[in-house]
């Protein structure tokens, strides 16, 4: 695949002890419960047998996770880059479709049928572990470790981001109190704070009250962490000194006049880098088959951009023949933002992509109802699949013919299994059923096959759904309409007005980011599917200058999320033996 790292390179199997289903608990156990029962490698011994980095490349977090040194990373920039797979998924639904499982399970089969290979994928929010999704490393056979070290702090990335994120905060609010130089309009005021945890209460706030000597009084707010443009400009900054030009062009506030006011007026850059610095070398874990996985950056797809860092995915390049990274929610989210906007900025193009669906998930958007997912209805999977076909649609107008993988769940019946495969043959696609959540590697080896097959055909690089030069507006329209299928966008006088006021300044040219439901092609969740000629509601805008692109706010979607009722903060704690319970 690569000539700068020949497969025959590959440390053998009896080098490198593989973790496989007979050393583990039987299906159906829970996560963290697999989780606790592998063997772990100590991480210097990961990355020296599949990476062939030494010890000095690394900094270690503990025996298990470490992060590549910024040197190390810069020494990579030279190499020859590997292949890059996409796994993308159909619409989201309570019934689950695996994205992450798989990009695990893919990557495990991949070096298991002698590939040097390694998996690209975002770190967890508190905010979700302890609300309603649960984790972000995997499940069943397929999963990352430690993984509760990676649901829980990890390596502090997020609370760095937190951190300068907040600094920006109080030197603003200081510079307002000390005299107000830069002749700031409170009012004004476009940077909320941040924590990474879901908090409706805080969505919006006064601060400053109790008189003169504790600030200036003015309405404020909170986001969650992932929505921070920090996040975004971590997850696309190709080094330190990228970072730190991209921290300065933030815009905080406007002026009286309503000119921009930036994070490099009120100098406050350096300092926000400095905070940074740990946090933007990419971490490094390994699976439960002791294959690398670069865990790094963390933005929702539904309200950022979703996907994992750039410097991640060009050190894995680098070091792996192939890379298989996932972008968040489904592909009219997160892969349509992986292309528009990361590989836009970065020149990165997928070699390969894999659409993950289920015969559960399919069901649902052919109008089962989540209790009655075990009756066998292959009716329902085949009306379910004009979701399939509408993701399968975009991917190929990005010039990208997707592979499907069925993940396959434990009561799919035969008849169900072979309605999907039907639909993908009539819509000219593959689709290779994967078992990795029960078998590991082994019941994803057909996918990994096919991937690889994939991989050695030519690629020619797709177009992007808009040009630069589009008017930003039109670009929203853009992606509404060959997207979402949307017959009309409906944007709010005010949001055009700013958009109108983006292009004045010299912004006309960035991507945009649609934040919205992840539910449903429309704004509308309930909309399950593949509704068309629904209208768009974008009913705000933000410019996010540092980080490169245009967020437009659809339907009630939030950059605060509330908690369910039961919260699965709930139900965790340790047991009598002092290890954690409760973790998903």
């Amino acid at each position: 695949m690569n000539d700068k790292t020949p497969t025959d390179s590959i440390a053998p199997a009896d080098r490198v002890p593989q973790t496989r289903g007979d050393t583990l608990p039987p299906p159906g156990t829970p996560d963290i419960e697999i989780a606790r029962a592998a063997r772990m490698l100590p991480i210097l011994d990961v990355a020296r047998e599949r990476l062939g980095l030494e010890a000095e490349a690394l900094v270690p977090y503990g025996h298990y996770k470490a992060k590549l040194s910024l040197p190390c990373v810069d020494s990579l920039k030279e190499r020859a880059p590997g292949k890059l797979v996409l796994v993308t998924a159909i619409t989201p639904t309570p019934a689950g479709e695996g994205k992450t499982t798989t990009s695990v399970g893919l990557n495990d089969a991949l070096n298991a049928i002698g590939l040097k290979s390694s998996a690209c994928l975002r770190e967890p929010s508190l905010g979700p572990c302890f609300g309603m999704k649960g984790g972000a490393a995997g499940g069943g056979r397929a999963q990352v470790i430690p993984m509760d070290d990676i649901n829980l702090h990890f390596n502090g990335d997020f609370h760095a981001i937190t951190a300068a994120h907040g600094l920006m905060s109080a030197i603003l609010d200081n510079h307002i109190y000390w005299g107000n130089e830069q002749k700031i309009d409170s009012r004004r005021v476009s940077w909320k704070r941040v924590v990474d945890m879901n908090d409706r209460a805080l969505r919006n706030i006064t601060i400053g009250l109790g008189g003169p000597a504790h600030g200036i009084p003015r309405e404020d707010g909170f986001n969650i962490t992932v929505t921070s443009e920090i996040m975004a400009i971590l997850c696309l900054a190709e080094n330190l000194v990228d970072l730190q030009e991209r921290l300065g062009k933030i815009i905080v506030a406007q002026r009286r006049d309503k000119s921009p006011v930036t994070v490099d007026d009120l100098g406050t850059a350096g300092a926000m880098a400095v905070l940074l610095k740990d946090a933007m070398a990419p971490n490094l874990v390994q699976s439960l088959e002791h294959n690398p996985v670069f865990i790094h950056g963390g933005p929702f797809a539904n309200i950022a951009h979703g996907c994992n860092s750039v410097i991640a995915t060009r050190a894995a390049l680098a070091l792996s023949d192939v890379v298989v990274t996932e972008a968040g929610f489904g592909a009219d989210l997160g892969a349509e933002k992986f292309l528009n906007i990361k590989c836009r900025q970065s020149g990165l193009w997928p070699d390969a992509v894999v659409l993950v669906a289920t015969v559960r998930a399919l069901k649902m958007h052919g109008g089962v109802s989540k209790g009655s997912l075990a009756t066998p209805t292959p009716d329902a999977v085949r009306a379910g699949a004009s979701n399939l076909k509408r993701h399968v649609e975009n991917m190929k107008a990005f010039g990208l013919t997707p592979i499907v993988a069925i993940n396959q769940f434990g009561a799919d019946t035969p008849e169900e299994v072979e309605a999907v495969m039907s639909i993908c043959k009539s819509l000219g696609v593959e689709a290779i059923v994967a078992r990795h959540w029960a078998e590991g590697s082994d019941g994803c080896a057909d996918l990994a096959r096919a991937v690889a097959r994939r991989l050695e055909e030519p690629v020619a690089r797709g177009a992007f759904t808009y040009d630069d030069d589009t008017l930003l507006a039109d670009k929203i329209r853009a992606i509404a309409s060959r997207i979402y299928r949307a017959g009309e966008v409906e944007i709010i006088p005010s949001a055009l007005r700013q958009l109108k006021e983006f292009e004045d300044l010299g912004y006309g040219h960035l991507p945009v980011c649609i934040a919205k439901t992840q539910f449903s092609f429309s704004a509308n969740p309930s909309k399950i599917g593949a509704p068309t000629g629904h209208s768009l509601f974008v009913r705000e805008v933000r410019l996010s200058a540092g980080a490169g692109f245009v967020v437009a706010m659809c339907g009630d979607i939030m950059t605060m999320p509330g908690l369910p009722r039961h919260p699965a903060a709930l139900d965790i704690g340790f047991d009598e033996e002092g290890e954690i319970i409760g973790l998903s």
